[in-house]
């Protein structure tokens, strides 16, 4: 089963603007960088100790529409920008959509992925997904190769010790998601990837290891989505960008 939030997918039209904005704007730093060979997108990414941020961008629509995180991607831009989909965590991703097949899910098959640094550092990764991304549908699932300059232990550690220019280190606490239905989105979750939502009302939640996402109705919310990041701040601020927010409270 997923056991936390893996990353965010941020649609922007240029990560590195969008990394500058969001270390100005909202106190976050963009570390590793690099190219999706055969889906046609681009990325810097920002981590959260273990969960990411990534700022993804379209260099060649032709590709990107071939591929369903990419083409989440074309859709969220076309809109204006904006988080696309979101990935969880599920180290054992095989068995899992295995296991989710055979009782009548349509998540796809597990396949890899990877994209080469500018230090020529090999990132790699396995994901099963839904045939359709969006956030008006579940995430995929996600797993990482523990090696190397950005996911080795080191590495890691490095991550969760970070001071990002907010002052302190940062690390996601939850994600909101505004949605007509949550309960009938809720229940798309469960069918798809089999996680199970509580229902408060017309509030869906549902809480993965550290991480909690919520499900909310659309005339609740301002904006699409919210991202709530917890660090050493003595007051929250909310900052909007990229055509979502981001709440900042201290931990």
């Amino acid at each position: 089963m997923p056991s936390a939030i893996d990353h965010l997918v941020i649609a922007v039209a240029d990560p590195e603007a969008a990394a500058i904005e969001l270390a100005e704007r909202v106190g976050i730093a963009t570390g590793g960088a690099g190219r999706h060979p055969g889906a046609g997108t681009y990325n810097r990414v920002a981590f959260l100790g273990a969960p990411y941020l990534e700022l993804i961008g379209v260099e060649d629509p032709k590709l990107a529409a071939s591929d369903s995180i990419a083409r989440a991607t074309l859709a969220a831009l076309e809109a204006g920008g904006g988080l696309a989909t979101y990935a969880l965590l599920d180290d054992a991703v095989e068995g899992t959509a295995a296991a989710l097949r055979a009782n009548g899910s349509s998540i796809g098959p597990v396949t890899h992925g990877s994209r080469q640094r500018p230090d020529g550092d090999l990132v790699e990764w396995w994901t099963a997904r839904p045939p359709e991304l969006g956030l008006d549908r579940p995430p995929f699932l996600a797993k990482h190769s523990y090696a190397g300059a950005e996911w080795g232990s080191q590495a890691l550690a490095d991550r969760r010790a970070f001071v990002h220019p907010i002052g302190s280190p940062a690390t996601l606490v939850r994600l909101d998601i505004a949605t007509e239905d949550p309960p009938a989105l809720a229940a798309d979750y469960a069918r798809t990837l089999g996680v199970e939502f509580w229902a408060v009302a017309d509030l869906a939640v549902c809480t993965l290891g550290p991480h909690t996402i919520r499900l909310v109705p659309t005339r609740e919310m301002p904006v699409p989505a919210i991202v709530v990041i917890g660090a050493q701040v003595t007051e929250p601020r909310a900052v909007e960008a990229f055509g979502l927010r981001f709440d900042v409270e201290p931990t």
